[in-house]
């Protein structure tokens, strides 16, 4: 699974990354999580605002910080 975390570094950004990785250490699952702060990538997927979570490149939030239970059930959708 490939998991990204879109932000430019702002405090928000990193805790979704934490929270990311904190949810998918909880689930026992293998998955590649990056973090994107390149501006240009960000904008090729087309958001408006940041953090936001990219699951097997498909945009599932954006604009806000998720707990780590919120992150789990995105992943596992």
């Amino acid at each position: 699974m490939k998991i990204k975390v879109l932000g430019t570094g702002c405090k928000k950004c990193k805790e979704l990354e934490q929270n990311v990785l904190a949810a998918v250490n909880e689930m026992g699952i293998e998955a590649e999580v990056e973090k994107v702060e390149d501006i240009r990538d960000i904008m090729s997927y087309k958001i408006m605002s940041t953090p936001a979570l990219v699951v097997e490149e498909k945009v599932v939030s954006t604009g806000k910080l998720l707990s780590v239970g919120q992150v789990k059930e995105l992943i596992s959708k």
